[in-house]
């Protein structure tokens, strides 16, 4: 178990059956690795959605005309692109999931069996 009620302040991790405290956890080269996959996953893909929808608001704010553009019948661009938020919203978290199955879950469960010592 991991000693994070003494604020990080406990045993280190030596590999003697000792609990670790959260602070060489977040110290070790393992888990800077994880947390840096993590983020080298995270920021680029909040980074294109947030662009797509401030995109999409400034599009709506200030290109009206182009945004009433009818496509067919009464829809227009502003409705498709509005639909796209939702499509990309769910993709993204689709696509998330499915790289956190594969990539990210298993190095979590790898890093936590071993710190708790059930891995040398």
């Amino acid at each position: 178990m991991i000693d994070v009620v003494h604020g990080g302040e406990g045993k280190s991790h030596s590999g003697s059956g000792s609990t670790p405290s959260y602070r060489s956890i977040q110290d070790s080269p393992e888990f800077i690795e994880h947390r840096r996959r993590f983020q080298r996953f995270v920021f680029p893909v909040t980074a294109l959605f947030l662009t797509w929808y401030f995109l999409y608001v400034c599009l709506a704010a200030f290109a009206r005309g182009f945004m009433a553009t009818k496509v067919i019948g009464n829809i227009n661009i502003g409705l498709l692109l509005g639909l796209g938020q939702f499509v990309s919203t769910f993709t993204i978290t689709m696509i998330y999931i499915r790289w956190a199955d594969r990539r990210f879950d298993p190095t979590a469960e790898r890093l936590r069996a071993h710190f708790e010592g059930g891995e040398s």
